[in-house]
């Protein structure tokens, strides 16, 4: 049994990609060739935003952000200890503090009554983040930021495709629910290349030149350089993979959906199965349960041929780079909870019924 099955997903659509890849390989535009620009024009469609700029990573997009808004060394940017290690990384990156807010016991999201608490004349930033496919409350983290005059900047790596609707029933999208928005296209995200890649959203003209530029060595034409960039273009192969899976993208959330639903429906009596907001729309990135004896329950699963992923069992602010922060591990409960709780089981559109009965029956027994 595999844990993500990209196999699966590639009969499918295989002749579209292999004609997609045909087509670069014929143009030789292999580097922000044509692919790149209709893949812009379609993601920024779907996010709803003015504007899209693709890039090499999920983690470069954050970066490229955090620059874009001249965010650095005397700067603080408020996120989550609970995340992969790139969200805080990137803030230490350009010179800033990264300050941790606890995180919500049910959705394993920022939890929005304790970040104004964090709030210094230091802080320039917010990157609350869209953890397992499921968005915080966008709303209320957008307010707290106009109150303050800070930028909230969506870390939707693993989210793009979720949505959230607001109070007045406006549908907001992953990436496209604050000032910026960033997703990546690692291969194992719902919306996945076969290889590295990432892209970044927003509304606002003067940052999407600005993030065009840093992409590309700070330059907005040839032997012209405005700003100290970096290399962090997305390649045309990987933008005409990416144009495949969009293809059935939208069938694939369903897909997760169902399976996420199916699991949640058996499982509930049996253990702690994910919490979704009422008005969102969660693409399950990731399926996570929780278990007190969490070692014990993935040890028996594995003896039954069934692959479980612990997912951020140590904290961010426990790594040891981050020590100089002063943090002990208690500061955040219901973070560090998490990291000692969390499973993550079988997850893709294309798992197969037998497989999903096999890993219900096992947990139930278990």
């Amino acid at each position: 049994m595999q844990f993500i099955n990209l196999q699966a997903q590639y009969q499918l659509i295989s002749e579209s990609v292999k004609k997609r890849i045909e087509n670069v390989l014929n143009h030789g535009q292999y580097i922000l060739g044509p692919e790149v620009t209709e893949l812009e024009t379609k993601l920024a469609a779907y996010a709803g935003t003015r504007f899209c700029v693709s890039t090499g990573s999920g983690t470069v997009s954050l970066e490229m952000a955090l620059r874009a808004l001249g965010i650095g060394p005397g700067d603080e940017v408020i996120t989550v200890p609970y995340s992969f290690f790139a969200t805080a990384e990137v803030v230490a990156i350009v010179g800033a503090k990264p300050v941790f807010v606890d995180i919500r016991p049910d959705t394993f999201c920022i939890n929005e009554a304790l970040i104004e608490q964090a709030v210094t004349p230091r802080t320039k930033a917010i990157i609350p983040v869209s953890l397992y496919g499921q968005m915080p409350d966008m709303e209320k983290i957008n307010a707290i930021a106009a109150k303050h005059g800070l930028a909230v900047i969506e870390d939707g790596a693993q989210s793009f495709g979720a949505q959230q609707r607001t109070a007045d029933g406006k549908q907001l999208h992953s990436c496209g629910a604050s000032l910026i928005g960033s997703t990546s296209f690692y291969p194992a995200k719902p919306l996945g290349g076969y290889g590295e890649g990432g892209a970044l959203f927003t509304n606002d003209e003067a940052l999407y030149k600005k993030f065009i530029m840093l992409r590309n060595h700070g330059s907005p034409k040839r032997d012209e350089h405005l700003m100290l960039g970096m290399n962090a273009r997305l390649d045309s192969i990987q933008a005409a993979i990416l144009l495949a899976k969009m293809e059935v993208f939208e069938d694939e959330i369903q897909k997760r959906n169902q399976i996420a639903d199916r699991y949640s429906n058996d499982l509930m009596n049996a253990c702690v199965t994910p919490y979704v907001s009422p008005n969102n729309l969660h693409v399950y990135a990731q399926y996570t349960l929780r278990f007190e004896d969490r070692g014990k329950v993935q040890t028996a699963l594995a003896a039954q041929g069934i692959p479980s992923v612990t997912h951020y069992s140590r904290c961010i602010h426990e790594q040891p780079i981050f020590a100089n922060l002063g943090y002990a591990p208690e500061d955040f409960p219901e973070a560090l909870k998490a990291s000692r709780q969390v499973l993550c089981l079988p997850m893709s559109p294309y798992l197969p019924a037998e497989d999903q009965e096999k890993i219900i029956r096992a947990i139930q027994q278990i």
